[in-house]
């Protein structure tokens, strides 16, 4: 149980995020409210939580909500479909007409609570006895709902699982496979109270299997709903340890561009706070740091050849040009006048950008283990 609510408010936490940010995003919405019932629904079916209930309402309060709050589970959980449907003004029609099914069955399975002794309620579903018309409706009501509408968005959630590609199409389908055991379940659980309505006994193994399967189903379905998110989050978490280890191993490089040319490291757009803090994010200076080398290097390029020397220089391996830059950069110390113009260095080993920064690591690692034992000072920027 601890499990499966940890679970809950692990997503419930991501998709409050994401509300956050998209505030006005009415399928977002649908399924922050759904785990929002769903995690609160669990407090209240533990133990402690039902029986603080319970003393302060009577026998059965903590029942009633938690299977309210469950109607209301599946409920928000259709929505999420239905404001995504092609045809927005029919989907919020169908949801509407949704939210008058749940509200009569909530209505329903609550006059059947409160028509009953509050001490019929003390037990657990298990141990209910179903012999009770009230009890075996307030069960059975909630049970067909909870079936009905489980299978309704397992049905729409396999359909957008086929249509979707990965990395998509696994956390809906995890999310369909979560859905339709919950379904199954609650199928199972109607029949063990028609069983138990007739009078006869339902072993207890049978019971413990049906209850593993609803926990099983539900972190399925928590897991599948932040598949995506989550996987964003990683590659994006990934990317920022990238961009703050290739920036630092630029730090022998930049240094030696920066002190020959000071005018070429960009300052924050203002002195503002905001400004400055931004200015101080892993992204941004990576690729600061990327341009002010860039520029670095154009302007010392003529510094690394004498006039009667061909461009080779585009062609040399990373320690022969870290040799010239460390050459170059003593000449520019000593006002060795520009012997000619600038030129651009292409030392890219590929199209794309990743394939630069990587011959700019290079160059500067090959600059780190010239300097030895000598510790590289990297001035923040």
């Amino acid at each position: 149980m601890e499990l499966l609510l940890l679970g809950l408010v692990a997503a419930l936490v991501w998709k409050l995020y994401q509300l956050k940010r998209s505030p006005h995003d009415a399928p977002l919405r649908s399924v922050t409210l759904c785990l929002f019932c769903a995690a609160l629904s669990y407090p209240v079916a533990m133990p402690g939580g039902a029986s603080g209930v319970d003393t302060v309402a009577g026998h059965g309060t903590a029942k009633l909500i938690q299977n309210v709050l469950l109607l209301l589970t599946v409920y928000f959980l259709m929505c999420f479909y239905l404001y995504s449907a092609a045809d927005e003004i029919a989907g919020r029609r169908r949801a509407r007409w949704e939210a008058v099914f749940v509200g009569v069955v909530a209505v329903a399975i609550t006059v059947a609570a409160e028509s009953v002794p509050h001490e019929v309620f003390a037990g657990s579903f298990s141990t209910a006895d179903m012999t009770i018309p009230q009890i075996t409706f307030f069960y059975g009501g909630a049970g067909l709902y909870l079936m009905y509408a489980l299978g309704m968005t397992f049905r729409w959630t396999r359909r957008y699982a086929r249509m979707s590609r990965r990395p998509h199409s696994t956390g809906l389908w995890m999310t369909a496979v979560g859905l339709g055991a919950m379904a199954v379940a609650c199928a199972i659980r109607a029949v063990i109270v028609a069983v138990r309505w007739a009078n006869v006994d339902v072993p207890g193994p049978i019971m413990a299997a049906v209850a593993f399967l609803l926990v099983a189903s539900i972190l399925l379905f928590a897991a599948g709903i932040t598949y995506s998110g989550a996987r964003a989050r990683i590659s994006s978490i990934r990317l920022w340890l990238r961009h703050r280890r290739d920036h630092r191993r630029l730090a022998p490089l930049w240094e030696l561009l920066a002190e020959a040319y000071p005018k070429n490291v960009l300052k924050p757009a203002s002195p503002a706070a905001l400004d400055r803090w931004r200015a101080r994010g892993v992204h941004r200076r990576y690729h600061r740091r990327i341009v002010e080398i860039r520029d670095g290097l154009v302007d010392i390029s003529p510094h690394l050849l004498d006039e009667d020397e061909d461009n080779a220089v585009l062609s040399m391996d990373p320690a022969e040009l870290a040799a010239l830059l460390r050459r170059a950069s003593a000449r520019i110390g000593e006002g060795v006048p520009t012997p000619r113009r600038p030129f651009p260095l292409a030392m890219a080993l590929g199209s794309d950008r990743q394939s630069d920064v990587k011959q700019l690591i290079a160059v500067s690692d090959a600059l780190r283990d010239a300097a030895g034992p000598v510790l590289v000072k990297e001035t923040r920027c």
